[in-house]
């Protein structure tokens, strides 16, 4: 198997210029390692100045030959796509923001265990109630929820059932004196 050359646009000094101004440890010891092969040492030297396989210098010389020093640099991994996409995102708010129809689904706020099986109910994609927490504060909601209200409650119907009445306690007129204990 035959090695894969470096770029010619490169040179051990450039190398080491990059590594001595890069704040990426990670990138400057693999920098070095490279700058060693562009001097003539063999890879296997490359990879003990790097701490590493020769396979992984191997990818070093890869990235290094597509993306230059750039390509060097520890990149975050992309992770897990999204589970809801925008449309799933859009009905999970106008359901939160309608509210819970007691009848219909059983209760009179929502949980966020609540609204994981609403969602799988609607679109069967299966949401942990951690991941959900996490969707809910992207899209602006807290944690917080008001007293229930029926979803047909109508405009000052409560005004009118409130009773004006006088405290239940009064002062009493009368003070009374204490006499000492011995």
């Amino acid at each position: 198997m035959t090695a894969i050359p470096l770029r010619r646009d490169f040179d051990a000094a450039a190398l080491r210029s990059v590594a001595k101004k890069t704040k990426d440890a990670a990138q400057a010891r693999r920098l070095l390692a490279l700058a060693a092969i562009y001097e003539g040492a063999m890879r296997t030297e490359a990879a003990k100045i790097g701490d590493v396989t020769l396979q992984i210098v191997r990818d070093w010389v890869v990235k290094f030959n597509a993306h230059g020093p750039d390509g060097l640099i520890d990149r975050k991994a992309p992770g897990q796509p999204p589970k809801l996409n925008d449309a799933h995102r859009a009905a999970l708010m106008k359901m939160i923001e309608d509210g819970p129809t007691p009848v219909i689904h059983g209760v009179v706020r929502w949980r966020i265990v609540d609204l994981c099986q609403w969602v799988f109910e609607e679109f069967r994609i299966a949401i942990a109630e951690q991941t959900m927490s996490r969707e809910l504060r992207k899209m602006g909601l807290r944690k917080l929820s008001a007293r229930p209200r029926h979803h047909a409650r109508a405009e000052g119907a409560i005004e009118n059932f409130k009773k004006v009445s006088r405290p239940a306690w009064r002062k009493s007129r009368a003070k009374k004196v204490s006499h000492p204990t011995r």
